[in-house]
């Protein structure tokens, strides 16, 4: 089994990448904003009980699928290198799938904040995300965040033995699928 997660800034193609790579390999996707989508007709994820919520269903599916005979799953996360709550996340579903025998592989994106901007507004993405709709409050969302928090490693942070990095700004998803297909013989 192996675990691909899929990190980087908002807008920045994780769950496209993560589409074409379910397309070209026999990995499930699991992006950031099927649980998120499923908890936001009752509590916003930016409240407690939404965060609480999202969180509970995510673990359920890691776990079940972590013990099954599924040959892997993709999951998308927006990584905030400096929250430690975040890299202790990471760590606990890397744990719960290597625990059970899977290759966890890391998959980092980056791409220019003005093709972010674009994407952020693509009909693609607006369709798999309904919260992302408000085009103009999911751009505010997204500027904040840049200067909020840092959401692509630094040189060096990121010391995982199947790891990625990838500027996919000028590549296509289909482009930067196969280069993860290839580092991680998926």
């Amino acid at each position: 089994m192996k675990l691909v997660i899929i990190f980087g800034p908002q807008a920045v193609g994780k769950m496209t990448v993560g589409q074409e790579l379910e397309k070209i390999t026999n990995l499930k996707l699991f992006h950031n904003h099927m649980t998120i989508e499923l908890v936001s007709p009752f509590f916003n994820y930016g409240t407690p009980q939404g965060k609480r919520l999202v969180r509970l269903f995510r673990e359920e599916i890691f776990q079940e699928v972590a013990k099954s005979n599924l040959p892997g799953l993709i999951f998308t996360f927006v990584w905030a290198f400096d929250l430690e709550e975040d890299g202790e996340y990471i760590r606990q579903i890397s744990e719960m799938f290597a625990s059970n025998g899977a290759q966890v592989c890391y998959v980092e994106l980056e791409a220019d904040s003005s093709e972010r901007l674009e994407r952020n507004k693509s009909p693609h993405r607006l369709l798999h995300k309904p919260t992302k709709r408000d085009t103009e409050w999911s751009e505010q969302d997204l500027l904040d965040s840049m200067k909020q928090y840092r959401l692509n490693s630094e040189p060096g942070e990121v010391t995982h033995e199947h790891y990625i990095r990838i500027n996919n700004t000028h590549k296509s998803p289909e482009e930067v699928s196969h280069l993860i297909l290839e580092r991680f013989d998926l």
